[in-house]
């Protein structure tokens, strides 16, 4: 298994253009949130629910990307399950409004979202590291948080 420096450090490789870094600080996290908008209102078992009323399809999905994070880093995994959590708040918040639909709201931004980090890989020249390898999907996040680390001099 790889470690986290050797997956941020490849990450990190085709996201050296200053435009292309700042779509990925935009696009990532909209991304990540659309994601688990999506996976909020997917149907989950009602037995499970009926026990646990906080769980569904996104905070399965938050836990297992939390245990994934904490084998790379403990340090990085603890830093991202509050964003986690403040994601799966906010999506919880809107899926009440009656503005629009949750599933619209989150395949419209989903779609921008991506267009923008494409963008940001055609200013940069490079594919996005997922053509290599879906794990990268679960990186970006972390890339963005190992940034912030490095900038605060936390190590991870």
């Amino acid at each position: 298994m790889r470690t986290a420096g050797q997956w941020l450090d490849e990450y990190g490789s085709s996201h050296r253009n200053p435009t292309n870094e700042a779509l990925h600080w935009i696009c990532v996290p909209v991304i990540l949130w659309c994601v688990l908008g999506l996976l909020w209102i997917t149907p989950f078992p009602s037995g499970i629910r009926a026990v646990m009323p906080f769980a569904n399809w996104a905070t399965l999905i938050c836990l297992l990307a939390f245990i994934y994070y904490a084998m790379l880093s403990l340090p990085l995994a603890l830093g991202i399950l509050p964003l986690l959590a403040l994601m799966l708040w906010s999506i919880d918040a809107l899926s009440r409004n009656t503005l629009a639909p949750l599933w619209l709201i989150c395949v419209t931004l989903f779609v921008l979202a991506w267009i923008g980090q494409f963008v940001g890989h055609a200013i940069e020249k490079k594919r996005p590291s997922f053509f290599k390898d879906l794990q990268f999907l679960l990186i970006g996040p972390m890339w963005l948080l190992s940034n912030v680390y490095r900038r605060l001099r936390i190590p991870f």
